[in-house]
């Protein structure tokens, strides 16, 4: 069992093309399973409640470290379906740490 603390991808898209978002989902869907994401979170009604947010969805992935976040978003299968993503929404994305586990 590892210590390392567990890697978060949190995306923030203002959708323009509805059908794109779809053909995203379709081609990004495997590479999360194989990549061993854990979708913890889509929103479309998130409560702002300090500062500015960017967009109307929000995405939170959990992955078992940061570098299985890292892996997956860089890997071959993601990269081609990221393109659908952007091209048919602004988006921002990060990658976060989590606390160590215990």
């Amino acid at each position: 069992m590892t210590n390392a603390p567990k890697g978060y991808v949190i995306v923030t898209e203002a959708i323009n093309d509805p059908d794109g978002m779809v053909a995203y989902g379709k081609a990004a869907g495997p590479t999360m399973a194989s990549g061993g994401a854990t979708i913890l979170a889509v929103d479309t009604q998130h409560e702002l409640l300090e500062g500015e947010w960017h967009g109307n969805q929000t995405v939170v992935l959990e992955f078992e470290t940061v570098e299985a976040a890292r892996a997956w978003y860089h890997s071959e299968g993601y990269q081609k379906a990221v393109k659908l993503r952007q091209a048919a929404a602004d988006c921002n994305a990060v990658i976060l740490s989590g606390f160590p586990a215990r």
